[in-house]
């Protein structure tokens, strides 16, 4: 893969100092069942939002409203402004939209997809610019068919961006690329966001909106259960150290040689949490209990928690159909 400059989008933005997106009191139903239940959030421009939640939880409805797709049942939505369900053939030129499903037809070939959505455009990047940035002038005269999945990822978010769009919707961005390829589409989004691009993203990778996030929107059950800025949602955690060793570990002589007031865990097989007053004596017992039962910890961490473990402890750890 050899990616284009990532200098400058030159993304259009219209200059409007209203929200790029306002959810208030968002309901949709279908039939007796309730996908969205009172949502409220707002997106300014030039930021990235991540909406986060469980299977199941009312992201995709959520989504699926804001770009018209479907109609409220009940409450409001204004993206750029406008309504996006009596104002889609408006906002269709000002909104970008990634599907994980791709939207590509089969039998096209890639690179003829990105030009199509570009002749739709006032004012579309260059889409050889764009393939190439993308890692995709190699395989532009293939059909979509017979690209790889991480392929027809990159197709889809080319799509997104040729158009030039003051806001973009991107639902898992990065499933299943290699690392090379999330890093380039991270790079890329910086570079967009940087240029005015409003974003919101959603993702089952909770390091991707830790990382990426202005703002992060939780939401389970249709509703919201915690909103703000990645710290902010993660200030108000009992300081931790955290380890990984073999699996099952007795941690009985680790609690009795940490002072009282100190909780040890293993959350999942073969990492451990240390939670209490963490400081550097506290380092040194840990690293003696290893000693004693004979084992060498690795990635060994101190400080709050991360966004993943807000969010596991906002909406359980059970998995979702």
């Amino acid at each position: 893969m050899t990616p284009g400059r990532l200098d400058s989008l030159a993304f259009v933005t219209s200059g409007s100092e209203h929200s790029a997106l306002e959810v208030r009191g968002l309901v949709r139903r279908y039939g007796k069942v309730t996908a969205v239940d009172g949502l409220s959030f707002e997106l300014r421009r030039a930021e990235l939002l991540a909406l986060l939640g469980p299977n199941g939880a009312g992201k995709t409805t959520t989504v699926e409203v804001c770009e018209g797709f479907a109609r409220p049942s009940a409450g409001e939505v204004k993206v750029l402004g406008l309504d996006p369900w009596r104002d889609r053939r408006a906002l269709r030129p000002r909104v970008g939209v990634m599907l994980q499903a791709g939207g590509a037809h089969a039998s096209a070939r890639a690179g003829e997809m990105v030009r199509l959505v570009a002749r739709c455009a006032a004012r579309p990047h260059d889409p050889d610019w764009l393939l190439d940035m993308l890692g995709l002038q190699s395989v532009a005269s293939t059909p979509v068919r017979r690209l790889s999945g991480g392929q027809v990822q990159r197709l889809s978010l080319a799509m997104a961006l040729v158009g030039r769009p003051e806001l973009l919707f991107l639902d898992e961005p990065t499933a299943g690329l290699d690392p090379q390829a999330r890093h380039l589409v991270w790079d890329l989004l910086r570079a967009a966001k940087a240029d005015g691009v409003t974003i919101l993203l959603t993702t089952h990778l909770l390091d991707e909106a830790e990382l990426l996030a202005d703002q992060v929107v939780i939401i389970d059950h249709g509703r919201v259960v915690a909103a703000g800025t990645p710290d902010e949602l993660t200030a108000d955690s009992t300081p931790e150290l955290r380890f990984v060793a073999v699996p099952g570990l007795d941690l009985r002589l680790l609690v009795g040689a940490l002072p009282e007031g100190f909780d040890v865990s293993e959350p999942t097989p073969g990492r451990y949490l240390v939670q209490g007053a963490i400081g550097p004596e506290t380092l040194a017992t840990v690293m003696s209990f290893c000693a004693r039962v004979g084992v060498m910890p690795t990635a060994v961490e101190t400080g709050r928690r991360r966004l993943d473990e807000v969010y596991l402890q906002l909406t359980g750890r059970e998995v979702r159909p």
